[in-house]
């Protein structure tokens, strides 16, 4: 059972301020469970390659000076949203850091999409630049068997 609170707020009449009593529901915080995950070259191990035996996982390489970077970080927030839980959605900053994945996943082109699974980057999955919603729910489709509504 929810119990009421007596709470003040401040009501703006003319150039007076009145306080004015309210009763309302206690609210409580909502947690969010997932979210399109900013990784690091020290938290890729736990992030993406841990996490892909639960669940595949999408990782976008991006940088903030890159354009067609901005244009897609859009469909991989939809992405994490349209696959519920069901495909994980990370992102790594190419700014500054994370060199050596940059390295070892051979990223040389931004943005750069790779798919994870079972611990380990799918092979062919690496794809560079600019993809619209409908690419990308086609690239998840292809690469996991997940379908999306576009």
């Amino acid at each position: 059972m929810q119990q009421a609170v007596l709470a003040a707020k401040p009501v703006v009449l003319g150039s007076s301020r009145r306080i004015i009593p309210t009763t309302g529901p206690k609210r409580q915080p909502t947690l969010v469970a997932r979210a399109v995950v900013d990784s690091s070259q020290d938290a890729f191990s736990a992030d993406v390659i841990d996490a892909s035996n639960a669940a595949p996982v999408i990782v976008d390489f991006h940088a903030a000076w890159c354009g067609p970077c901005k244009l897609v970080a859009p469909s991989m927030v939809w992405a994490d949203k349209e696959y519920d839980g069901k495909l994980k959605v990370v992102k790594i900053d190419c700014t500054d850091g994370n060199k050596e994945l940059m390295e070892q996943y051979k990223v040389y082109g931004l943005p750069c999409l790779i798919m994870f699974k079972d611990g380990a980057m799918m092979d062919g999955s690496l794809r560079e630049g600019a993809i619209t919603k409908k690419g990308l729910a086609e690239y998840v489709e292809k690469w996991t068997g997940l379908s999306a509504a576009v």
